[in-house]
């Protein structure tokens, strides 16, 4: 499993309920630290809040997401046209 980099999506694997953050939850990664440890900013957004939630996780408790995490939720013509033009 690769490492995550600035703007990768990122599921959270384990909660963190000082937060409000539930296993499963995706994020996108805002910046990386390198001391002491290797860990990533990750930001949440959750509908109908006005703010983010931004948390300081460890390399364990986030697993990047590949892919488009929106194919799923696109209309037919959209992904239709996406297959025609790329």
């Amino acid at each position: 499993m690769r490492q995550p980099h600035i703007d990768d999506f990122v599921r959270l694997t384990q909660d963190i309920p000082e937060l409000a953050l539930i296993r499963g939850e995706v994020g996108v990664v805002r910046s990386t630290w390198f001391a002491p440890a290797i860990a990533y900013e990750v930001e949440f957004h959750h509908p109908g809040l006005d703010h983010a939630t931004r948390a300081l996780l460890m390399a364990e408790q986030v697993q990047v997401e590949e892919g488009s995490l929106f194919r799923d939720a696109m209309p037919a013509d959209v992904l239709a046209v996406e297959h025609l033009v790329g």
